[in-house]
């Protein structure tokens, strides 16, 4: 049985697994034992956090810390909760002084004093000077048990301490050097040490860092200037240029994974998630979406008041085309913004280009109006014969759409100003911004060109 199938079995008799009292259910209870630590993560995380709570309680001690060690945060919370004291204690020190960090940032203020205290002095130490940096900066996401060398070491003497210390410390491709007051002072390269006479110090074959992160920077800054530089990691200092650590590349990853997400619920008119889809409550999942439609459901309605104010302007050839104009603004709007939004998280537009941008944007709304304005005209005309109708349909839509696409240009640029995530500006709001818009425009020239 595949492992796809055995998971669909599982869940079709939870019960029976849980229990694991009949022959049937203790089998797919041992096929399930069996399976990765990786893989038993992603079934539970697909659970209820009842049910994923009561099948981790019973995996033996060992399973438990494998599945620990490979859960999200979000998860590690729920596990912890059903653990003795002495087994936590176990899993917090088979995991670094950031991980310890991050999972924190989930628990209540109660539950953090309590899993403090579990925690060896110097390790909460630590960690409590962590806590201290918002977790959206380069402080909040860096790795702090990182080896670094000291400028007037010589080669002989670095290799030595690397030697002693990797079991326990970190070591990258780049190893960071300080002073003797732990100031940044550059970095070398792994290959180095081998590269020269053991007698030589670090400080003459020593490079300077192309990029060094402030601890308070926004972390999808770094991120961005991380690609941009082409750099795998970067120092982080604070602002008497002390080191604190490092963020990697497997950190940058997983920043973009997550702005990306992020930018995706934003653009849907929806805020990102605390806990995964499986482990949030119909409740929670009912509120967060039923709102911001409802909100949306109310402004379109205003749509409704205007076609009743032009009523009587409008015969049922021209009612018939709304669809396609509303859908037409929407369209345009929704890709341009896209368009935007992907554009400044890549770096690619900025505000030093942003006028050339929007020339460049400008010349493209106007092509588009004009082409889908007169496919527009085509289409009235060759199902209705209408002249006059057709005419003011084509020139609506190629309005609606000129103004869609500058809006979904200049929007997402206002909204970085005004210091706004631009993911706001797509979506289902522009999008109902530009229906009500988009049938005021055809409206008022149905009015101005056939009455």
């Amino acid at each position: 049985m595949d492992i796809k199938r055995l998971f669909d079995e599982i869940r079709a008799n939870l019960s029976l697994v849980i229990k694991h009292d009949t022959p049937y259910g203790k089998s797919l209870w041992d096929a399930l034992i069996e399976q990765h630590p990786v893989d038993i993560v992603d079934f539970l995380e697909q659970l209820s956090q009842e049910e994923a709570a009561q099948i981790f309680a019973q995996f033996s001690k060992k399973l438990r810390s494998d599945i620990f060690d490979h859960a999200p945060e979000t998860l590690k919370v729920f596990f912890i909760h059903s653990m003795p004291d002495q087994e936590v204690i176990e899993a917090f020190n088979a995991l670094s002084v950031d991980e310890l960090t991050d999972l924190f940032d989930f628990f209540s203020d109660d539950e953090l004093k309590k899993y403090l205290n579990l925690l060896h002095q110097q390790v909460r130490e630590k960690v409590l000077s962590l806590l201290k940096f918002n977790p959206d900066s380069a402080g909040g996401i860096m790795t702090t048990d990182v080896l670094t060398l000291i400028e007037d070491y010589t080669v002989e003497k670095s290799v030595k301490l690397l030697q002693r210390l990797r079991p326990s410390r970190e070591i990258h491709h780049q190893i960071f050097v300080t002073n003797r007051n732990h100031n940044l002072v550059g970095y070398i390269n792994l290959e180095d040490l081998v590269l020269n006479k053991p007698d030589d110090r670090i400080a003459n074959f020593m490079q300077k860092s192309p990029l060094v992160a402030q601890a308070d920077m926004d972390k999808e800054n770094i991120a961005k200037k991380m690609v941009h530089y082409e750099v795998t990691i970067v120092p982080v200092i604070d602002e008497d240029n002390h080191f604190l650590g490092v963020i990697s590349s497997e950190t940058l990853v997983d920043v973009i994974v997550e702005e990306a997400s992020e930018d995706v619920s934003k653009m849907s008119a929806l805020t990102p998630l605390k806990y995964p889809y499986f482990q949030t409550s119909i409740g929670r999942l009912f509120y967060e979406r039923g709102h911001i439609l409802a909100v949306l459901l109310v402004v379109e309605s205003f749509s409704g008041t205007i076609l009743k104010v032009y009523e009587s302007n409008l015969s049922v050839l021209l009612y018939s085309f709304i669809p396609m104009l509303i859908s037409a603004g929407g369209n345009t709007s929704s890709q341009t913004s896209a368009m935007v939004i992907q554009g400044m998280a890549s770096g690619e537009i900025t505000f030093s280009n942003m006028f050339r941008f929007l020339r460049k944007e400008f010349l493209i709304a106007t092509l588009l109006a004009v082409s889908l304005g007169f496919i527009s005209f085509l289409r009235v005309y060759y199902t209705t014969g209408a002249l006059r109708e057709s005419i003011t349909v084509s020139i609506a839509l190629g309005s609606i759409v000129m103004l869609s696409a500058i809006l979904g240009s200049c929007i997402p640029l206002l909204f970085k100003r005004l210091n706004l995530d631009p993911a706001f500006s797509a979506g289902p709001f522009l999008a109902t911004a530009m229906d009500i818009i988009g049938i005021m425009i055809f409206c008022y020239l149905s009015w101005l060109i056939l009455f």
